[in-house]
Order: C-alpha cells, then structure tokens, then sequence
C-alpha cells in the first residue's frame, strides 16, 4: 500500500502515483512476483486507477471521516 503525500492539486497527486506506478514495474522486471499495486484512498482514488493502482482503500466512503 502506497500513500503518496498528501497533494490537493491533481497533477502533484499524478506525478506521486505515476512514481510508485515506475518503481512496482521496475520490481516486477526484477523478478519479482507481485501482482497487485495498492494506492489510493476514497479523496484520490480516481488519480490512483488512471496512474495504474489495482486497489484502493474507500473506508472514508463507506464509513464517514473519523474523528482525529
């Protein structure tokens, strides 16, 4: 599970996601056997799937935000 920084601008949230996105593709070059690229959270999950996330994490939507 990958949590970028935390970005309110579309094209920083993009640039975060497209970085995991390189560094999960250079691992499965390597060798490794993993499938599954989890980024993303319910406030920018439509960025995470356009930059390749295979899972997301919607709790906030499901559930309402938490109390700090």
């Amino acid at each position: 599970m990958a949590i970028p920084n935390v970005a309110n601008d579309i094209p920083n949230q993009h640039d975060s996601f497209r970085r995991v996105k390189t560094l999960f593709e250079e691992l499965k070059n390597e060798g490794h056997d993993i499938d599954t690229l989890s980024m993303g959270m319910s406030s920018d999950l439509e960025v995470a799937i356009s930059e390749g996330s295979t899972m997301v994490r919607i709790g906030t939507d499901l559930f309402g935000k938490r109390e700090a």
